[in-house]
């Protein structure tokens, strides 16, 4: 019995001497970790925003925090950001390989690919591509103000009662980026688009969830049948959904005359031949993350901005006044109606604030052994950029913990952006999407508002602000009245 127990302590000891990670020298300060678990005890699995905030306070604006056995550092703040993202940006983009969402997704894509050439490529790509496809012109306003036309046949269905917006605008932002990507829309009741929209929630909802920090904790654990894994199967699906895109796009498409983003790629990759960086591989990875970012991040924010017109009655009739000043007869409104709409642009950007949508960023790595304010930071370091800590940072904001439209208005009621700000991150590796989200928040707001007028129910109570964490955040799901307005 005696030499059983002892001959266990001798495993444990050899165990914890194994697991045990060195703190490097001259590294940013942190919570004593524990053996096998790191630092995850001293998190909420269900949200650790909270946590990060308290750890921010004890350790710093740089602190570290350890996964397992793997070291990472949290940036808090807009300074730590910036001089990270921006002013180190080549040390600071890299991105992990070791975590759920790196292993769903190869790597591959854009989005989770890693820093260099190849990812350069493909970026310039996707923003040349958009670009060509109507990006920041007239034509991509009509492709996203013909599906407003849906919404309008939607929310008219339910015109004096209440309703469910959980998964409209969800529906909306997939087919406006779909056209792009695919060069088709599917109607809001087909099966097929409610499958993939409730594929993209959960995949986002578990990137940071528990399951995903169990995950990234305990590689021994990730052969076993656990939640995780149904990430992964999710992104077989998307995977051959996509595979069958390409498939029927190589059967119909016309080299040299591009439909849609697909096309676009397929030509590439006839002219560039097989140079190991443009491959149908990377294809499927890429129209996928774009089809993500493009649905999730845009479909929250304006959830967020409902929720709120809905329970701040005279925000929403503030901004219907500055509409009809502005488009007075004109039914349609246009993207450069944004430069006469300080009130409604304050507004849009104030749901983002509070919605907090991608509180985390994407994680980073550093590509290099390198410094930050002071601490050396080694090759590999997981890096986690704190978005949400800048859109409620005390001395960036006039009202950092209230929904309040005036946080972007200067003294004069003009529009103002303060540089903390930064839903879509900072520097090279910020969000892609950010021209085409713009543009379609203002103007499916805009319509929206022109035309309806969104009550919180009476019978409903309290509208619950709290997000649901996860690498988006999402509000709660809830109801709203539709009424159509009397000009």
């Amino acid at each position: 019995m005696v030499g059983s127990l002892v001959l266990l302590w001798i495993c444990f000891s050899l165990l914890f001497f194994l697991l045990r990670t060195q703190r490097p020298r001259n590294f940013p300060p942190g919570p004593r970790r524990f053996p096998l678990f790191g630092n995850l005890l001293q998190l909420s699995l269900a949200n650790p925003m909270k946590d990060f905030e308290r750890l921010s306070k004890q350790y710093g604006k740089v602190f570290s925090f350890f996964i397992g056995s793997k070291p990472a550092v949290v940036l808090t703040g807009v300074e730590s950001i910036k001089e990270a993202l921006v002013n180190k940006a080549g040390d600071f983009s890299g991105r992990p390989h070791d975590l759920l969402i790196s292993h769903v997704t190869e790597n591959k894509g854009v989005i989770m690919a890693n820093y260099g050439p190849s990812w350069k490529d493909h970026r310039r790509f996707a923003l040349m591509t958009l670009r060509n496809f109507g990006l920041g012109k007239q034509s991509m306003e009509q492709r996203i103000l013909g599906e407003v036309s849906h919404i309008t046949t939607c929310l008219e269905k339910s015109i004096g009662k209440s309703m469910s917006p959980q998964t409209l605008f969800h529906k909306a932002s997939s087919n406006i980026i779909c056209s792009i990507l695919l060069g088709v829309r599917n109607d809001y009741e087909d099966s097929f688009l409610e499958s993939i929209i409730s594929i993209f929630i959960e995949n986002a909802k578990m990137a940071n969830g528990p399951w995903a920090m169990i995950y990234d904790t305990f590689p021994m654990l990730r052969c076993l049948p656990l939640p995780f894994r149904r990430a992964f199967r999710n992104a077989v699906i998307l995977k051959k959904m996509a595979n069958n895109m390409i498939s029927e796009h190589k059967k119909t498409r016309t080299p040299g005359e591009p439909r849609d983003f697909i096309d676009c790629y397929l030509d590439e990759l006839e002219k560039r031949g097989d140079d190991g960086s443009f491959h149908e591989s990377q294809l499927v990875m890429y129209i996928l993350d774009l089809q993500i970012a493009g649905t999730e991040t845009t479909s929250n924010t304006l959830l967020t901005a409902f929720l709120y017109l809905a329970t701040h009655p005279d925000v929403q009739e503030r901004c219907q006044q500055e509409i009809d000043e502005v488009l007075q007869d004109n039914n349609c409104p246009s993207f450069e109606d944004r430069h006469k709409m300080p009130y409604v642009q304050a507004v849009i950007h104030e749901s983002q604030r509070v919605g907090d949508i991608v509180p985390l960023s994407v994680f980073h790595s550093t590509v290099t052994d390198t410094e930050l304010m002071g601490y050396n930071i080694p090759k590999g370091t997981l890096i986690i950029p704190n978005l949400s800590s800048t859109l409620s940072q005390e001395n960036q904001w006039k009202f950092p913990h209230e929904f309040n439209p005036s946080n972007f208005l200067d003294d004069q009621g003009q529009f103002v952006k303060p540089e903390a700000f930064m839903p879509f991150s900072v520097g090279p590796r910020m969000c892609l999407g950010e021209g085409l989200a713009r543009m379609e928040l203002f103007l499916i707001l805009v319509c929206l508002l022109q035309r309806f007028k969104f009550v919180w129910p009476e019978d409903a109570g309290e509208p619950d602000y709290t997000p649901v964490f996860g690498v988006t955040m999402s509000p709660r799901p809830y109801k709203m009245c539709v009424k159509l307005r009397k000009k």
